[in-house]
């Protein structure tokens, strides 16, 4: 065992993962010999003689499992990232053990008694503010996890959540499995079915079909894939075979309905436990919103203000489509990318193919690089010697003006079948100080699934692809900043729906000339992206503001509906999220299809109840930036308070408390409103 590198202290650049020695045979043997360490510290707190403090039973408690919780984080980071079918099978039965780990901290009475004795003291202790918040949420922690229930319930509470676990694993897999499984391939005798697309998707289509030994050109479900084709194909039918396999991931093949309806149950059934009416009642209970009822009003407040807007726009895009005889019949689902994209090239002049020569993704990622260097002062160096887990992956050290170590952040930029979809942050280390005082900086990764570089041109996003970017970047940051003495209370351990203002102000940068003047200059002649570009893209993002808040809000209002059921569902999972997303609807509604069977957000990642946290966010983000847009997009003023009161402050207090010291106020939903109206 002394041969496993995951129990070896790292000879790699700060003690970071052995990612070039990690075999899949390392883990488990890793993880038994960790548990088992884990399961020794709690026995040293819970028969430990002296009377309970927050020392010995508060901060003890919290550096328990230290070398457990970093394998099974590298595990289920690259679980993402680079997974294979071995790797699903080791993940269920581990998960299995980590969950009962789990249940086991929090369900014992021994422990917990010590920890409510601790709690029933506060008011004695002299605990500064970092350590007056790790004992609350500890506390609430023990009492949420099921130690205040009686034992009937406690052994229901380990079923529930042990079978919750294994049921979100496989939920994701299902997704991934069903995602790769289809790939629609165009033969090379069939060019007049790709004649009318730009060079780049037609590239990007003829590398996929090689990497796949076919002779022509291939789409996959993947989104770098999956979202040029819906966008510039012309081919109505090759689009609907492609939107309707797309919105049938996880229906038959990969089955996720039994999934859903299944952990709809027990999750309904776990907050009846706790004394709850529904699930979204137990989760708000932990979030800035705080309640159903206030979720509701947010998004019905949403709702009602925008509504009529999105239904203009889609009213405008049929009549276009009709005009351009672009579809026959009904503008459908399937249309929108494509009549959206003619349409904005017609009113804007703008297209994707004319934004995407400036946006090369070497230059973006030198770029965003820059713009955190202005706002923070932080420097970014690429490091070959620290191990990375696949070729695409670059690590890249950072560190402050002053030279002082600040973490490291690992890019892993494209799509492979190994790799889940969509784009993510995911620290592989948290920030905290050791007992004797040392502090461990954060380690971070962003993975997405953007454009891949052809064999005649580089990596070009799209605008969107530029956007979520920026966007998971500001998820790095949050984790790289963070400051403090508890790994549970630094970087992006704080409220779901407080989580996503760090990612999404930073899409706001995303249109400023003076920051795209930086780097964004077109990758053949040079030219910097002109300010008339610029104009075009902004009014083509404002046109349809609407229906994209529309849109979000149809996924938070699923969600909610999902988890705020008071009996198990009984109809058809197609005819509740039908019903669910009524009130939203401004396209027409396709029988037999559903996004839920993929919606792994709420039913494989921790969204549950909490998608609204997205247009929460934008509420926070819209009222901070424009702070920004007050003392200069650069204004190290701002962006130091920003990152003083928000960014290195994690969860060591509650959100409201934080935000408000950085704006002065509370945010209102109004700022988000106009921002969408303008």
């Amino acid at each position: 065992m002394e041969e496993n590198p995951l129990l070896q202290p790292a000879a790699t650049p700060y003690g970071l993962p052995p990612f070039d020695r990690i075999e899949l045979q390392h883990y488990e043997p890793a993880f038994e010999q960790a548990l088992a360490v884990a399961r020794d510290e709690i026995k040293t707190i819970t028969e430990n003689p002296a009377a309970p403090t927050f020392e010995n039973t508060i901060a003890a408690l919290e550096r328990s499992g230290r070398l457990m919780d970093d394998i099974l984080t590298i595990f289920f980071a690259l679980h993402n990232a680079e997974t294979s079918d071995e790797m699903d099978v080791i993940a269920e039965r581990i998960q299995v053990k980590a969950v009962e780990y789990s249940n086991d901290i929090y369900l014992d009475p021994v422990l917990f008694e010590r920890v409510r004795t601790v709690y029933d003291n506060r008011a004695s202790l002299c605990l500064d503010t970092e350590d007056a918040k790790l004992l609350e949420e500890t506390y609430k922690s023990f009492v949420r996890g099921g130690a205040d229930l009686d034992e009937d319930a406690k052994k229901r509470y380990r079923e529930i959540t042990g079978e919750l676990s294994s049921l979100s694993l496989r939920f994701e897999q299902n997704v991934l499995a069903a995602t790769n499984d289809f790939t629609l391939d165009i033969p090379a005798g069939d060019a007049d079915k790709i004649s009318d697309m730009p060079d780049f998707v037609v590239e990007s289509m003829a590398a996929e079909a090689r990497s796949r030994g076919h002779d022509g050109w291939s789409v996959t479900l993947h989104a770098a894939s999956y979202i040029p084709f819906m966008t510039y194909s012309s081919d109505r039918s090759m689009r609907e075979t492609l939107w309707r396999t797309y919105n049938t991931r996880g229906i038959g093949a990969h089955e996720n309905r039994d999934i859903i309806i299944r952990m709809t149950s027990l999750r309904l059934e776990l907050a009846e436990l706790f004394g709850y009416p529904d699930y979204a009642s137990y989760v708000l209970e932990e979030r800035m919103a705080g309640s159903v009822d206030t979720v509701w009003k947010f998004m019905d407040e949403l709702l009602t203000a925008t509504k009529s807007r999105a239904d203009e726009e889609v009213a405008t895009l049929t009549a276009y489509a009709a005009e351009q005889g672009l579809c026959d019949g009904a503008l459908m689902p399937w249309d929108w990318s494509y009549v959206s994209e003619k349409y904005k090239s017609a009113r804007y002049a703008l297209s994707d193919e004319e934004t995407k020569p400036y946006l090369e993704l070497d230059n973006v990622r030198r770029g965003i690089f820059m713009l955190a260097e202005k706002l923070y002062g932080i420097r970014f160096t690429h490091n070959p010697d620290i191990p990375v887990y696949h070729p695409d992956v670059t690590a890249y050290e950072v560190h402050e003006a002053d030279g002082r170590f600040t973490g490291v952040i690992y890019m892993d930029f494209f799509p492979r079948a190994t790799k889940r979809g969509g784009a993510w942050m995911t620290n592989y280390r948290s920030m905290y100080t050791t007992s004797d005082g040392c502090e461990i900086r954060p380690a971070v990764t962003l993975c997405g699934n953007f454009t891949k570089p052809t064999p005649t041109s580089p990596s070009l996003l799209t605008f969107r692809e530029f956007e979520t970017f920026l966007h998971e970047f500001g998820h790095c940051l949050h984790g790289l900043f963070a400051e403090g003495k508890y790994a549970s209370l630094t970087g992006t351990s704080v409220y779901r729906d407080f989580v996503e203002l760090p990612s999404q102000i930073m899409e706001n940068w995303a249109t400023e000339k003076e920051f795209l003047d930086m780097f964004a200059v077109h990758y053949v002649t040079g030219e910097k992206m002109p300010q008339k570009l610029i104009d075009k893209i902004v009014a083509a993002k404002n046109y349809l503001a609407a229906y994209a808040n529309v849109r979000q809000l149809s996924f938070g209002m699923t969600d909610m509906a999902w988890h705020t059921v008071k009996t198990s569902v009984t109809c058809s999972v197609e005819e509740f999220e039908h019903m669910a997303m009524l009130p939203t609807q401004v396209l027409p509604h396709i029988e037999g299809t559903a996004m839920s069977p993929s919606f792994t957000h709420i039913f494989g990642g921790g969204y549950a109840a909490g998608y609204y946290g997205y247009k929460w966010a934008e509420v926070l983000e819209a009222d901070a930036f424009s702070l920004f847009e007050e003392k200069g997009i650069f204004s190290r003023e701002v962006a130091g308070s920003f990152r003083r009161n928000i960014l290195s402050r994690g969860g060591s207090e509650h959100p409201m408390t934080l935000y408000k010291r950085f704006r002065g106020h509370e945010p209102a939903t109004k700022a988000l409103i106009d921002k969408i109206l303008r």
